[in-house]
């Protein structure tokens, strides 16, 4: 177990591999752990780091810390103190829109980034997130599921008022600011049986210029790196080590939209 003080406070983390660095933000039910089959697949190649978000996993739980604002502030203690001058994030949900915000604000810290299942306007965000507790949850996104058994501990160990909290923060917010604001390169990534987020609607993004590409998984719901694992593992790869972006080949295995 690793772990960092920030304001006296602890922020579990876990590293794998050696490399470049790529850091990972879970969601709304979870930890640092659902991403483990993804860090294990590339830490051959990168450095790879998931943080317990403030109120989730190991990492203290401290009302006052759940907006967006500490939860992005937290990513860049984590860089500042681990000497991480630039890193490509994953962020999945909740950590997805945090993700977007930090690299809004600290863009010369990102070197690329993927957004998976963020809503990115509060309406694509279904309302069922707020106050329901982490189990409601997770049995509305992933039903039997055997996958879900690989998160139960994890999203049990929530803060409801972390979830709360971001829900709150995110139906708030329009994330196409932080996307088309920053010019870190950056794939959208939603599945189209997702229950909880909507994916973008194309006149979202009338008249915006910016550098990102979308992509959806036709058979996944909300976890794709759990329930496509090979599938989302070769899709990361193949983003992280494009030089051009639309030089991205289309694959079989998943469908591709451009913008």
């Amino acid at each position: 177990m690793s772990a960092l003080i920030v304001d006296g406070q602890m922020v579990h983390y876990e590293v794998l591999g050696r490399g470049p660095a790529l850091v990972f933000v879970h969601g709304w039910l979870g930890s640092w752990r659902y991403w483990v089959p993804t860090m294990q697949t590339l830490s051959s190649r990168y450095r790879t780091y998931a943080v317990d978000l403030w109120g989730f996993g190991d990492s203290a739980k401290q009302h006052e810390r759940y907006t967006l604002e500490e939860q992005t502030a937290l990513l860049r203690h984590f860089m500042e103190q681990l000497g991480i001058p630039k890193a490509a994030f994953v962020g999945h949900a909740l950590g997805g829109a945090i993700v977007l915000r930090f690299a809004d604000e600290h863009p010369e810290m990102v070197a690329r980034l993927m957004a998976v299942s963020v809503p990115l306007v509060g309406a694509a965000l279904n309302p069922r997130f707020a106050g329901a507790t982490p189990p409601i949850l997770l049995d509305w996104l992933m039903g039997r599921n055997p996958t879900a058994e690989q998160i139960a501990v994890e999203a049990n160990k929530a803060d409801v008022a972390a979830i709360d909290t971001s829900v709150r923060g995110v139906m708030e917010a329009d994330l196409r600011v932080e996307l088309t604001r920053t010019g870190v390169p950056c794939l959208l990534v939603h599945s189209e049986r997702d229950p909880a987020v909507a994916a973008p609607q194309e006149s979202w993004f009338d008249g915006v210029e910016a550098n990102f590409h979308q992509i959806t998984f036709e058979e996944s719901r909300h976890f794709p790196m759990l329930e496509e694992v090979a599938k989302f593992n070769r899709l990361l790869l193949d983003f992280l080590e494009s030089d051009d972006l639309k030089s991205l080949q289309l694959k079989e295995e998943w469908r591709r939209r451009i913008r």
